[in-house]
């Protein structure tokens, strides 16, 4: 999975509604896609391409709100994350 920059993201993210994808997916993209625009705030504007310090930037403040999710919606969305960080850039 390869993007071009953050509004591509966000397209792959928003598109999944219209595609036949699981729930949880559903739910892992669009729980993850708050913590990407806020870490993408914190970083320039929706052309900006994404980079590693972005996606750590993402990663801590999932950390933060850690608690903020059952035991198994976090493994949902850590597991979707996985997916989603391998296409940052270092």
């Amino acid at each position: 999975m390869k993007f071009e920059n953050l509004t591509a993201l966000y397209h792959y993210l928003d598109e999944q509604v219209s595609l036949n994808v699981s729930s949880d997916e559903l739910f892992a993209g669009s729980y993850l896609r708050g913590f990407i625009s806020l870490a993408g705030s914190e970083f320039g504007d929706e052309s900006q391409v994404l980079t590693k310090a972005l996606a750590d930037n993402v990663t801590e403040k999932l950390h933060a709100a850690r608690t903020e999710l059952s035991p198994q919606d976090r493994q949902i969305v850590q597991d979707y994350w996985q997916q989603l960080n391998a296409a940052f850039s270092a």
